[in-house]
């Protein structure tokens, strides 16, 4: 059996799935480019005088960037094992500390922030709650800054969803998230507003965009092992998922020479607190 493509799990269920596998996730997902670190600091002020909130850190690949800025960090990680070990990755800082919670259900105890950071994490907060909260715990003149990587493709090069089409749809067909990535120069045209988030009404002024091209290169067992830590996939009943895994393997040793991209486009979106 499969999850039923039909049905759209909750943010709440898919936002833990995550937790099954902390170790594979810190080790295949990707981080942040220096660049972007460095473009937030110049438009949001960060220094070290200043305070972060950071909604859902995972196990703490923005984490450890933002930690190295010498700011102050709060970060917030529902699942209890990906929280426990991205505070064995920051052990080394001492400015930050984790706290395990939902940014809806987290008790800020009137504790306000400068910034508020989610990398790769503001779609799983349910945005009826979560714009207006990011409003309440910034301070004046604060800003949310929004992480992301997109995956994307480029004209002619070889890509493992176009190689593995066929493998999809014979262990989970009619899924509708199965596709190819856009193309690169496709996605630098959505410049404007805050992307697949939601919207925050007038809470937030329209926010400045930056893109930072990346890719990671994996082998074959790589390649399925950071699909293993995707929700897409995690969500499949695993006598469905492992089969399938295995195949995408074995078709990228076999026909791309056990040699595979994963390229994204990171990308900042950040705007400032509407008073």
């Amino acid at each position: 059996m499969t999850a039923d493509p039909k049905k759209s799990p909750s943010r709440h269920d898919l936002g833990r799935v995550f937790n099954e596998v902390p170790e594979l996730y810190d080790r295949v997902r990707p981080g942040y480019p220096d660049e972007l670190f460095a473009d937030l600091v110049t438009v949001t002020g960060l220094d070290e005088r200043s305070s972060v909130l950071e909604v859902g850190c995972g196990t703490g690949q923005a984490t450890r960037s933002l930690a190295a800025l010498a700011c102050s960090v709060t970060a917030i990680e529902p699942g209890e094992d990906m929280a426990a070990l991205a505070r064995r990755r920051i052990a080394a800082f001492g400015n930050v500390e984790v706290e395990t919670s939902t940014f809806e259900e987290w008790d800020d105890r009137g504790r306000r922030c400068d910034v508020l950071v989610a990398a790769s994490s503001w779609h799983w907060v349910d945005p009826s709650i979560g714009w207006q909260r990011a409003h309440d715990v910034l301070r004046p003149a604060g800003w949310t800054a929004l992480l992301g990587n997109v995956v994307v493709r480029r004209p002619g090069e070889p890509e493992v969803y176009a190689e593995t089409a066929d493998l999809h749809e014979r262990y989970c067909p009619g899924d509708p998230g199965w596709g190819h990535p856009p193309l690169e120069d496709v996605v630098r045209t959505t410049d404007g507003g805050w992307g697949p988030v939601g919207d925050p009404g007038g809470l937030f002024g329209p926010p400045i965009v930056r893109w930072y091209p990346t890719v990671q290169w994996f082998n074959g067992d790589g390649f399925a092992d950071h699909l293993r830590s995707l929700s897409l996939y995690r969500r499949l009943d695993r006598d469905v998922r492992e089969p399938l895994l295995d195949a995408i393997a074995e078709r990228i040793r076999t026909r791309m020479g056990d040699r595979a991209s994963r390229r994204y486009l990171s990308v900042l979106r950040v705007g400032q607190r509407a008073e």
